[in-house]
């Protein structure tokens, strides 16, 4: 575990500030790469979990942030966002368009702009956590701040 926030959670960190979020990043005892690996370390429901899933639709990057308790309907996103095609994306295609590896995209702090859909089960939590930029880092927010933050879309995406 990292004895002090990574330097991505820093710059995470400061997005936040800038914008008035008031969630402060956690640094936990180990990587969280899966919803329910990150709930256990912050004592919360699997589903309070903003998983931060890439994928590629049609080339360009699209973020899914879904709750943890549910799977991403690739059919209906594509649908929704009106692309032939939604696919997971590589690890490579990750890191290129949001700056972070697999197990720790933030939902912000990308290097340009990405699409973003928010899963609107989220909205039934008062916070929801999300990763802070490297797998050890998450930090709380709301569904509605999380909207505001990357300027999502709220859809039902499973």
């Amino acid at each position: 575990m990292p004895e002090k926030l990574p330097p991505s959670a820093v710059h995470i960190a400061g997005i936040l500030r800038a914008h008035g979020a008031t969630g402060e990043i956690v640094l936990l005892e180990d990587a969280a790469p899966t919803a329910a690996t990150a709930a256990a370390q912050v004592g919360c429901e699997v589903g309070a979990i903003a998983n931060s899933l890439v994928f590629d639709a049609d080339g360009a990057p699209l973020l899914v942030l879904t709750s943890g308790a549910h799977r991403v309907d690739t059919g209906l996103v594509a649908s929704l966002i009106g692309v032939a095609k939604v696919r997971r994306a590589s690890p490579e295609f990750v890191r290129e368009h949001t700056g972070h590896p697999i197990g720790g995209v933030a939902p912000i702090g990308h290097p340009a702009p990405v699409r973003t859909i928010v899963d609107t089960w989220l909205g039934k939590h008062p916070v929801v956590w999300a990763a802070a930029g490297h797998p050890h880092t998450v930090f709380p927010t709301t569904f509605d701040e999380l909207v505001a933050l990357t300027g999502g879309t709220p859809a039902d995406v499973a």
